[in-house]
């Protein structure tokens, strides 16, 4: 890939460490601490095109350093990664720097920098796989890899995102229908790990992410517990809707409330007789839909609003052959 020249800055940096007399290698270093600092907490896209430069001639610097040029390889496959607009080319380029720097740092390196190439290369190939250009297992892997490494009582946040990717992962898997249940709970197993350092007291927006796709996941699963599973899901939704408001986050709120509503409507009112029906829960559900539909036409996403309409639509006739009366 190309891209643009580097800043002034950047390149008077460039020129002065050329000019300099010190030993290849800490040159090398040097740049690279530059660039990790310009990619931390890019303000524009030129911050990391701008390491990216940085990156390319600490290569050159440390071509007799296997340790060292691996170093260079996984910070440029890092800022390659958060390439805004650089579509597969970039993560494509980003995948053949870890892959390159992983086996040397695997022999050579820290454990914890060998862990943060494996989370950081299953990031990329989880990406890549959404577009049909890597396989999901071997991203899997790799963040079970990652794992043995980030444990919760060292590394709690690394553990916290690691499962929160793995738990996606396992449900973007193609499975035969009787593999799905695995994938399914594998999933909920994840995103509750992550909930155990994740709270809402302290990263309440990702709390409430967790919580939607925790209740999410424990819809599908299919078990013997099925109603149990439907009634944790419920309360997941009600842990991300003390987050999601209809003023601070009003389609996250919707789509919060259509999935609790999704619950609900599958849950009998009564669970020694379940064969009596649910027309308390489903009175309820179309009372949520109701809210989201609103919320979501007055956001203008149309195509939710339609989906829920519909759904509105049908249970109502549900809830009139169960009690007589419109819902």
């Amino acid at each position: 890939m190309s891209f643009p020249e580097p800043s002034a800055h950047v390149q008077a940096t460039l020129s002065e460490v050329t000019a300099t007399g010190r030993p290849p290698l800490e040159r090398a270093e040097a740049l690279v601490d530059f660039a990790l600092d310009l990619q931390r907490k890019p303000k524009a896209p030129q911050d990391l095109y701008d390491a990216l430069h940085l990156y390319d001639r600490a290569m050159e610097l440390a071509a007799d350093e296997p340790v060292a040029r691996a170093r260079v390889l996984a910070g440029r496959g890092s800022a390659l990664r958060r390439l805004p607009g650089g579509g597969s080319d970039a993560l494509q380029e980003a995948q053949q720097a870890f892959e390159a720097a992983l086996p040397v740092l695997r022999e050579h390196g820290a454990e914890e920098e060998v862990a943060e190439v494996e989370t950081s290369l299953g990031l990329v190939l989880q990406a890549l796989a959404g577009v049909g250009l890597a396989a999901l297992p071997r991203a899997i892997e790799l963040y079970q890899s990652a794992l043995r490494t980030f444990r919760i009582e060292r590394y709690p946040r690394e553990y916290a995102v690691i499962h929160h990717n793995l738990a996606t992962a396992y449900l973007s898997m193609r499975l035969a229908p009787e593999q799905a249940q695995m994938r399914e709970a594998l999933a909920v197993q994840s995103f509750r790990e992550a909930l155990r350092v994740v709270t809402l007291e302290e990263d309440p927006s990702e709390y409430a992410m967790l919580q939607n796709n925790l209740g999410n996941a424990l819809q599908a699963v299919q078990t013997a517990h099925h109603f149990d599973n439907l009634l944790r899901a419920v309360e997941a939704y009600d842990e991300a809707l003390k987050v999601r408001t209809e003023y601070d986050t009003p389609v996250e709120y919707a789509n919060t409330l259509a999935n609790k509503a999704n619950a609900l409507m599958n849950l009998p009112d009564d669970f020694d007789a379940p064969e009596r029906g649910n027309p308390l829960h489903l009175a309820r559900a179309v009372e949520l839909l109701r809210t989201a539909r609103a919320v979501f036409a007055a956001h203008h996403v149309a195509d939710r609003a339609q989906v829920v309409s519909e759904l509105i639509d049908e249970l109502s006739r549900d809830l009139l052959q169960q009690t007589g009366e419109p819902g």
